[in-house]
């Protein structure tokens, strides 16, 4: 049976927080100057304010949600491809990076 309300209330731990905070940051600079992305950098700016706070439950809206796992989920598999193309001391970078994503998702977006 199919769960008529989710729950977006996450529990990051210290690294998933400095991770997701990073981010955020990067998401917002790629994407905040354009105007067609406004939707985007007002739910990226939210999620930042959220995981700066000091609270130990982050509570998302659905919209927020949706919009960080398909974000991370892209540039999981952005950098997965880059592992593929690149030579042992980046590719050492990007697997790390890739094991994070991977975590995150596994974790809390069951992926």
């Amino acid at each position: 049976m199919k769960k008529l309300f989710k729950n977006y209330n996450y529990t990051f731990d210290k690294n998933e927080i400095k991770i997701l905070k990073t981010f955020c940051k990067q998401s917002l600079k790629q994407i905040e100057g354009d105007n067609r992305f406004y939707s985007e950098v007002r739910s990226f700016t939210s999620i930042l304010k959220k995981l700066e706070s000091d609270d130990e439950i982050i509570k998302l809206t659905k919209d927020e949600s949706t919009k960080l796992k398909n974000q991370l989920k892209q540039n999981h598999q952005y950098l997965k491809k880059e592992v593929a193309k690149s030579w042992f001391v980046k590719k050492m970078f990007y697997r790390s990076m890739v094991n994070q994503y991977s975590n995150i998702l596994e974790k809390h977006f069951e992926m």
